[in-house]
């Protein structure tokens, strides 16, 4: 059997029109399917970003950078 055509009564038997009826489940799992990609893609962005922006206190100090013993840590 073909592809149903979007006038073509739905496969699913409810007798309603695929476009009315399962022609509109079918994009929007494709949507869903994207849509949590770029969100699964921003979130790890994110966390690589934070990972990458923190500083090692522990680190010898550089230019313009002080210690202070009062909070144990580079200014």
């Amino acid at each position: 059997m073909g592809k149903a055509g979007r006038n073509d009564l739905c496969a699913c038997g409810s007798g309603k029109k695929f476009k009315r009826c399962c022609a509109t489940r079918t994009e929007q799992s494709t949507s869903g399917k994207l849509m949590l990609i770029a969100v699964v893609g921003a979130m790890l962005g994110a966390l690589i970003l934070g990972f990458t922006s923190m500083t090692d206190d522990s680190a010898p100090a550089g230019p313009g950078r002080v210690w202070s013993p009062e909070h144990g840590h580079y200014h």
